[in-house]
This record gives structure tokens, sequence and C-alpha cells, in this order.
């Protein structure tokens, strides 16, 4: 009986050191929340819908949807927030000029003709110029006052000369419905809504240069993902995984993408047609993020420097980032091209 006492004792004690040792490894299985935008039809949307960030990244997923960039900001700081996606430059600009530890780690798209000015037509505003005097919905601190301030200056408009009235893209589509307003600038689906309610549009983002562009990035807290490299290099697999598939099962894609964007199959196809998308590969380039030594003067990072000198100048921000390289990392894209 001595024995046997023994043995169970022996046994018991080993089950529970068994259990010790396995409850730090069940409590590293991380939360992983991903904010995201509503752009419209994105490769973006079609990870989403494949549950794709699911099947690649170790842990536990959710989703967060935020109707601007700016509001995911502060979630994001606080580490409440893992990973935003559809985020615009400027209020990623906002975020690294107060030193917040971020870095874009995939670069979804490029707007061409999925974002810009629209304007009620009759109501005299025919060109860039006659917004002067006039009120335009914006979302103030987001990539449209990056835009806003890049168009006006072309067009040797004074800023403070237009009036801005700061709301969030649902509410200038309702605004707009109503007569509320005359002109917005705004991105899709918003964008190619007011359109499709007689809007004109007056200038879209295809009329901006590459390196001084607007961009739907996806963004990591720098010192979370330095904890979490492999969690990162999985992220960034599952997004290229939906470029994959956008590009091989068009037809199926743009089904995915209208039914988690909420638009009509012909709108995803007008939208998903006015950006220029990025793949794994494609970070690692120039024109996107740029590899090593080049990520200093890829087209992310100039986009990253020029914005920011807009910024400064109509008082959105008051410090330059030191560093405008150190928030681009192209590392994660080489791992998941590596990975393949």
């Amino acid at each position: 009986m001595k024995k046997i006492s023994q043995y169970v004792g022996v046994y018991l004690f080993s089950s529970l050191l068994g259990l010790a040792m396995a409850a730090p490894v069940l409590a590293q299985t991380p939360d992983v929340v991903i904010g995201y935008e509503n752009n419209g039809a994105d490769p973006y949307m079609v990870t989403q819908g494949l549950g794709l960030f699911q099947k690649n990244i170790p842990g536990h997923v959710s989703l967060k949807f935020f109707d601007s960039g700016p509001a995911a900001m502060s979630a994001l700081a606080s580490n409440s927030l893992q990973f935003m996606c559809g985020l615009g430059i400027p209020p990623y600009v906002t975020g690294i000029s107060q030193g917040l530890p971020f870095a874009i780690v995939f670069n979804q798209e490029r707007y061409t003709t999925d974002a810009g000015i629209v304007v009620r037509p009759g109501k005299g505003i025919n060109s860039v110029a006659d917004l002067k005097g006039k009120t335009i919905a914006i979302v103030v601190g987001s990539q449209a006052s990056f835009e806003l301030a890049t168009f006006l200056d072309q067009a040797h408009v004074p800023l403070d000369s237009v009036r801005q009235l700061n709301m969030s893209p649902p509410e200038m589509h309702v605004a707009w419905s109503t007569g509320s307003i005359d002109a917005a600038i705004v991105w899709d689906p918003v964008f190619d809504a007011l359109q499709g309610l007689g809007g004109h549009v007056l200038k879209s983002d295809g009329d901006l240069p590459q390196d001084a562009s607007s961009y739907n990035i996806c963004i990591v807290n720098t010192q979370w993902a330095k904890q979490n490299p492999k969690i990162v290099a999985a992220f960034v697999r599952a997004m290229d995984q939906g470029v994959t598939y956008t590009k091989e099962h068009p037809d199926e894609a743009l089904a995915i993408m209208a039914k988690q964007s909420g638009v009509t199959l012909p709108v995803a196809k007008a939208e998903l047609a006015g950006y220029d998308i990025y793949s794994a590969q494609d970070q690692l380039t120039p024109k996107v993020l740029g590899s090593g030594a080049g990520v200093a003067t890829s087209a992310t990072t100039k986009t990253l420097e020029n914005t920011a000198k807009v910024l400064m100048k109509i008082g959105r921000i008051t410090e330059m980032p030191s560093n405008f390289a150190s928030a681009v990392d192209s590392s994660y894209a080489a791992e998941a091209v590596k990975s393949k």
C-alpha cells in the first residue's frame, strides 16, 4: 500500500507539474485584434471573407471595424488593437510624429479613381479654384486633409479660404441625400455613392504623384511586433493570399468583396478598378515599401515625408518624424515571400 501511495503521489506530482508547465503555453496564445476600415472592394475584403487571418495566424483572431483612421490610432497605441488596415497616410504620419511606435508592414493599394473631391452640379463649382468660399465635407485628420491641401495648393487657393465641415463618410452620404452639403472629399464606398446621387468628380487621387499619393496601409505596433514576429509574418501572408485569390479568381473575389463591403457587383468591379493593388512580392519593390537600404527612398517612405511636410504647413502636426524609413518595415513581407 505504501508503494502504491508513493506511486500515486509521484503520478499526481508529475501530472500537476505537467499542467503547470503547460499553463504558460496556453496563456501565451495571444488575442489578435485586427482593425479595419471599409474602403470598398479591395483584396483585404477577400482575406477577411475567406477567413484567411484565422487560418494563418496562430492566435485568437477578431476583427474590429472603424469608420475612420484617427479613431483607430489610440486603440493601436494602447495595445487593445494589434493591426490596423485600410488606414490612410495622414493619420499614420500624425501618430509617428507624436513618437508612437508604429510601422507599415503591408501597403494594400494606391487610390487612383476610388477617392477624391465630389461636387453637386449647378452649385458653381467647376474647378478646384471654385472651392474658394465654399464648404466641403471632410474627415479632418484623415487622408482627405492631405489631399485637399495638395489640390488647393496646386490651384493656388488658400486652405483657410475653404470651410471644412468635419463628418464621417456615412454622415456625408446622409447629408448629401438631404441636400445639406454641396461638396465632399471622401473615399469608396461613399465616393461612388455620391456619384450615384448625381455628384461630379472634380479631382481623383490618380491626380496625385506616386511619391505623394493616397495609399491604404496596414500598420502594427512595433513593440508588439518584435515580441510576435511569426504572427506579423502570418498576417502579411494572409493579406498576400487575398491578393493572389483576387488575381486568380476575379469573379469569385468580386462576389466576396461585394458582400463584405455591402455594395453591388457592378460597384465592386468599378471600385477594384480604381486601385493599384500590391502583393507581398510587390512590397519589396521601390514603388511600394522597398527592401533593405531601398526602404528609405521607396514610394511609401517618400509619401510619408511629403505628407508630413503638408501636414506641418497646414498645422495638423507640430513635429516632423525623425526617421521616416524606420516607420516602414518590409522584413515581414520578405519572410512571407520566403515561406511561400
